[in-house]
């Protein structure tokens, strides 16, 4: 099954095989090399078309919603699994899909488009915060800002008092931090991955991003 689009290229017996061989580990499915369709669990089945379209080295790996016809446990199995191999193979990546939260968790920069044209693109972040018109703003209007904006979105430079113990990372998520800076006045020093003080959150721009519909930042 792996190997058939190199039968389809002419790919010599032995090559196609040992390749199928190779994929089939890259994937995760080693030692089922001899089980039908029908054996397989559904996300295994996935595995293996995931397989075959990898099987002859596209220079850009396109998929159209692959995970689209997969119940919620599985399609996350998956959506994790995709990861794990863009991190492997660093291919250049096409994927077509309908679900914006799938969109947010799986790429870099994502293309919004309508009628066939393409209307906006950007990152999750820039799609949420600066939406191109108003069918972008529909389309992101249930994403969860909190979830989604890291603290480096809405800090501000350093200066003035800050709260003397705590501290969030430059890259936390919103929702993480803001039980803890909610429950203080003062404003929150802001650090990097190295600890070294980078800025500071306030109360007040952290309320705005996460309640204040439409939100952009400075």
């Amino acid at each position: 099954n792996i190997a058939f689009p190199m039968v389809v290229q002419g790919i010599d017996k032995e090559s196609r095989e040992k390749r199928a061989r190779d994929i089939i580990q890259i994937v995760g499915l080693d030692g089922r090399e001899g089980y039908y369709p029908r054996e397989l669990s559904g996300g295994q089945q996935q595995r293996v078309g995931i397989g075959r379209s990898l099987a002859v080295e596209p220079d850009i790996w396109f998929l159209d919603e692959p995970f689209s016809a997969l119940d919620p446990l599985i399609r996350t199995e998956m959506q994790d699994e995709f990861i794990r191999l863009q991190s492997v193979l660093n291919k250049t990546i096409v994927f077509i899909t309908h679900d914006f939260d799938e969109a947010i968790k799986l790429a870099d920069r994502i293309i919004i488009m309508y009628e066939g044209s393409i209307v906006q693109i950007g990152t999750a972040v820039e799609l949420v915060t600066n939406p191109a018109n108003d069918y972008v703003e529909e389309f992101t209007k249930n994403v969860s800002r909190g979830k989604l904006l890291p603290v480096r979105i809405v800090m501000d430079t350093l200066d003035g008092e800050t709260h003397p113990d705590i501290t969030v990372n430059v890259n936390d998520r919103l929702s993480r931090i803001a039980g803890v800076v909610l429950s203080i006045e003062e404003d929150v020093r802001v650090v990097d991955d190295d600890n070294q003080v980078v800025g500071k959150l306030q109360r007040e721009k952290l309320i705005q991003a996460l309640f204040k519909d439409g939100y952009i930042p400075d």
